[in-house]
Order: C-alpha cells, then structure tokens, then sequence
C-alpha cells in the first residue's frame, strides 16, 4: 500500500483532513483536547474508561455542541474480574511498609475497580449521540454489544499488539485495526496474551500486520514527529495514532506533577508496569516502580490493584511527590511541547 492510498482510505473511512487519530488518554484529558484535534482535521478521541454514564454523557454534549467533525469515544472492554482475598491481601502486605511510612491505615482502604469495561449502560448514552467511531482497547465486546454499536452507522476500531490480535479483531468485524507497538505510553492493548515477551516495536508490528489484514492499520507507538508519520505511512500504515506528543498540550489536563516530569530527564526512562492498575501499562519509572517492579506478582487482576495505592498516591502527591503516580508516557518524548492542539496537530504533517 503506498502512502497516498494509505493517506486516502484513512480520510474517506473517517472523514478527516489528516489520517490522525488522538490516543484516548484517560486521566489526563477530557472532551477539550478531543475537540482541538477534531477542529484541526485530526480525529479526536474521549476516554471513557473512568466515566460514569452520567459523566458520558456530560462530554459528549460538551463535545458535540463544539465541534461538527468526526470524533472517537473509546471503551475497555475488559472482563471484570473475581475478587480474591488471599491475592488482595499479598497486594496490601507488599504496599504495607508504604502505608506506614505515609499514617495510611489499610483496613480504611475500600476495595474497587476505578475502570468499567462498555456495557449496555454506555450503550444507551452513546445512541443517543451516534459517535462516528467507537474504539475498544483489550479486545471487542460481547457480540450482541457490538453489532449495537455498529446498528447506528459507527466504524469500529481497535488495538492490536500482536499478528494474532489483529486477525481475531479483523475476523469480529473491525473497520480498522491499531497495531500498537511496544513503544506507546499507558495500558497495552494484549488481550489474548499476558506474556509481556510477545510485545515487540511498532515498526517490527506494523508491516507484519499490513501483510497479514485487509482492514486498514494505524500505526501506534513512538510516533511523535512529522518524521514518525511519514516512516509510518512508508511502511503500509493509513494512518497514525499519536498520544504521548499531546501531553504538554494546553488543552490536555495532564497534572503539574506529570508535566514537571515528562520535562525532565526522567522521561527518557519508561517501563511496562502492573503495579497502578493490575496490567501492563507504560510509563515513567518512578520510586514504587523501582522498589517493587516495574512487573509483579503483588498485584490482583486488572482493575483491582487500583484502590490499595490510590491513597498512597494522594498523599505522595499533596507532598509534590509522583512517587506512587502512574506517569504514563511512550518511549518517544521528543513531541511532547507546550502548545495547542491544534498546533501539535498540523505539526505532525508537516
């Protein structure tokens, strides 16, 4: 697939100016970096694993009542999983010397999820908006789910880290497929494996799953620049999915914390760690990822790990500290810059 076609089937299966998607990025954005890169030809995207339906529908109104272009929504769509005392009490007996060391009394700590994969609670919102694309990360939802979804008119689209996920993703029904390569920030996307050892770079992944689909492919992971995308684009891509460069973005809501971090020198040191959510994800490697991992056997099943270090992380962070903060980034923070959206945007297709 040469770089015009790729350029062009993106456009015409989205209907956007460039053949950019924004990565959701849940915790550090809400609808307004969405509608920045939507208004500058890009397609923006809204995270919707931490929301409640309410709140769902609160962004999408924001949204739509601020731009006419075409916009992602993208869900987990996880299984959630069964509580486990015993694993839960090797997760709290592992933060132990952490929640002395800040007064935290543990058996105050409630347990929960904090992430809630697509349901027919989401369902609902969504009809009444009709998105123009839903994107799913872990995976498709149930069937009956999905062809809901697909009932109003919406592309599907969703991330694949290995050849494997990308044919059983193509083989359900997606529109496009996102090959994720090892290099992006936040959770990886590996949904029928946990061995973190069949996750390999973008442009290893990406022409490998080019040859192997029919569906168009959108390269993620360590694309920050103009250059990034055209070396995408060469190698069979329709298109590219860009999260870490928007971070120090000013439409972004990315913490003082995390900005101070991601400017300095600490960025260029990223690792896959389980010990915030339960799963693999990436991001810069701080004190508690230094004592205990970055990978564990502590933790309990995605998104469980959540509520023992949420308090840790509250009070590390009202001392100004990220020590116990998930400070997800891509391996490539050359991008990240303080300026708009819009700005980011129309720099990568320079």
């Amino acid at each position: 697939m040469n770089t015009e076609a790729a350029e062009m089937n993106l456009a015409e299966l989205l209907g956007l100016q460039f053949p950019l998607i924004q990565a959701p990025m849940a915790g550090v954005q809400n609808s307004a970096l969405a509608i920045a890169v939507c208004n500058a030809g890009g397609l923006g995207s809204v995270p919707c694993a931490m929301l409640t339906p309410e709140a769902l529908h609160e962004e999408l109104f924001t949204l739509t009542a601020a731009t006419r272009r075409p916009y992602n929504v993208n869900f987990f769509v996880h299984q959630p999983p069964t509580p486990d005392a015993a694993r839960e009490q090797r997760w709290r007996t592992a933060l132990a010397p952490y929640h002395a060391e800040f007064g935290i009394d543990p058996d105050e700590i409630p347990a929960g999820a904090g992430r809630a994969p697509f349901s027919a609670e989401f369902a609902d919102v969504l009809e009444d908006f009709k998105p123009p694309v839903v994107s799913f990360h872990f995976g498709l939802p149930a069937p009956a789910l999905l062809q809901r979804v697909k009932s109003w008119g919406a592309k599907v689209i969703s991330s694949a880290t290995t050849v494997e996920e990308a044919l059983w993703l193509e083989a359900h029904g997606v529109d496009a497929v996102i090959a994720m390569g090892l290099e992006a920030g936040g959770h990886r996307g590996m949904f029928l494996t946990d061995d973190i050892t069949t996750q390999v770079g973008t442009f290893a992944l990406l022409p490998q799953v080019v040859k192997a689909v029919r569906v168009p492919v959108i390269a993620a992971g360590g694309i920050a620049d103009a250059q990034g995308v055209r070396a995408a684009m060469a190698l069979g891509a329709a298109g590219v999915q860009v999260g870490t460069a928007y971070l120090l973005s000013k439409e972004a809501t990315t913490s003082a914390l995390h900005r101070a971090a991601l400017k300095s020198p600490a960025a260029a040191h990223t690792a896959l760690t389980n010990l915030f959510t339960g799963r693999p994800a990436r991001g810069i490697v701080n004190r508690v990822m230094r004592e205990l991992g970055p990978m564990s056997d502590a933790p309990p099943a995605f998104p469980l790990a959540t509520a023992a270090i949420a308090p840790l992380r509250a009070q590390a962070e009202a001392k100004g500290s990220g020590d116990f903060s998930p400070l997800w980034a891509g391996q490539n923070v050359s991008g990240c810059a303080e300026l708009s959206a819009a700005e980011i945007t129309k720099a990568l297709f320079k």
